[in-house]
């Protein structure tokens, strides 16, 4: 009896032995070819917009380095939480990646209810860059300074009014942080989009908003919008003349809004090291540097680990803002 059952162990041990070396061999072979079809970044927003403008920009690089077409898909609604969670729900294969962005690490918070996770459900590839905000105003207004801009609040019987593309954005959150900080009255009047907040802003419907720089650039060159200030802690090289808002007396403010890439959870390790290799590569192409630098975005070239830390902070940072502020999802 103990002969057959020494026989039996032996075979398990065989068995288990060949197992592991074909897995082995499967993975090393995945890691060789890999990838052998395209790749699609899915997009939680419309096309046109900052994330997908990005996301364009890098995915036609990385495939000229991966030797495979990487897409672009957009699949808009619920403030990017549909692409999120399509992406985190996919085969954690390499093959269908997500354009993070801000907006995943405000959502944490944001809604009650998520059909995903961003930090756990989604593996950080690389950040691709940062974007910095603008306070900008009506030019009927008499406002050309962060003080007047105080001022201008504190002297209004009904404060001032701020657009956003959203609650819950960073283009609401800016104003909400500045809120907090400054505290003067601002009513906070949420659109649907960047574009449509502009366009009642530019008509004086409302008195300013905390847009994203790509939006407001040209409105500010046409001279239809007045920059008043800058979010992020370094002034913009668009606006050389304008002060941060840290430099308008508010220390501790920086915001902007950023953008990144992900694949699902469990994405074997080797693939994402690839990935990341190729989004940092395209990142330093002179011809990507240049459209970044036009958009007014700064490149943010680094690793997995650091762009998980980030996210990490963020999510915790927005969750305090969220919770002051009262903001809700629409």
């Amino acid at each position: 009896m103990s002969l057959y059952f020494e026989k039996r162990r032996g075979l398990l041990v065989l068995l288990t032995a060949i197992a592991c070396s074909t897995i082995g061999v499967a993975n090393a072979q995945t890691n060789v070819s890999w990838p052998d079809k395209p790749i699609k970044i899915i997009v939680g927003y419309s096309a046109g917009g900052a994330t997908d403008i990005l996301a364009r920009l890098v995915a036609v690089k990385m495939g000229t380095t991966l030797g495979q077409s990487v897409i672009v898909e957009n699949k808009p609604g619920a403030n990017s939480n549909v692409g999120a969670e399509i992406v985190a729900r996919s085969p954690a294969d390499g093959y269908t990646l997500y354009a993070f962005s801000i907006a995943n690490t405000i959502n944490m918070s944001l809604y009650p209810k998520l059909g995903y996770d961003a930090l756990k459900d989604l593996d950080p590839i690389g950040m691709i860059a940062k974007i910095p905000n603008i306070l900008v105003v009506n030019p009927n207004l008499p406002i050309k300074t962060v003080a007047e801009y105080v001022r201008y609040a504190k002297e209004s019987k009904d404060g001032v009014t701020f657009a956003s593309s959203g609650s819950g954005s960073s283009i609401h959150l800016s104003g909400e942080m500045f809120k907090m900080q400054s505290k003067i009255q601002m009513l906070h009047i949420p659109y649907k989009g960047s574009a449509p907040a502009v366009t009642d802003l530019l008509g004086g419907q409302v008195d300013s908003m905390f847009d994203n720089a790509p939006s407001a650039m040209p409105h500010i060159q046409s001279g239809k919008l007045r920059p008043v200030g800058i979010t992020s802690a370094q002034r913009s090289p668009l606006l050389p003349e304008v002060p941060t808002l840290a430099e308008s007396g508010y220390p501790n403010f920086d915001v902007q809004s950023w953008f990144a890439l992900a694949a699902p959870a469990g994405t074997p390790k080797p693939i994402i090291e690839k990935l990341n290799a190729a989004l940092n590569k395209a990142l330093t192409a002179p011809d990507v540097r240049q459209r970044l630098q036009e958009l007014g975005a700064t490149p943010e070239p680094g690793s997995p680990e650091k762009m998980r830390d980030f996210a990490t902070a963020e999510v915790k940072r927005w969750r305090e803002v969220v919770k002051a502020s009262g903001a809700k999802a629409e």
